[in-house]
């Protein structure tokens, strides 16, 4: 198995990119998640609270873009295995 050093510059890329994407899922759940529990006992968010959820939600679809471009430019089909295991 190839350690992630030995990956060529097109997987480490696409390796960054899912990271990336993991983050911005986790703070868009994150702030959800927040509205939700502060809001349980039927407030609503403000603007300013849908106006952020909406930037998380915005970041997290360029993400999701930016991975699936750059797993497209990963051609090896090793790296690719390589990679779905550093992701697991």
């Amino acid at each position: 198995m190839q350690s992630i050093d030995s990956l060529s510059k097109e997987s480490k890329i696409a390796l960054q990119a899912y990271h990336d994407m993991s983050n911005s899922k986790t703070a868009h759940f994150n702030s959800l998640k927040a509205i939700k529990t502060k809001y349980e006992s039927g407030g609503v968010p403000s603007i300013a609270e849908n106006l952020e959820l909406e930037k998380l939600l915005a970041n997290h679809d360029k993400n999701v873009l930016a991975f699936k471009t750059a797993m497209t430019a990963v051609i090896d089909s090793d790296e690719k295995k390589t990679l779905v295991r550093l992701m697991s």
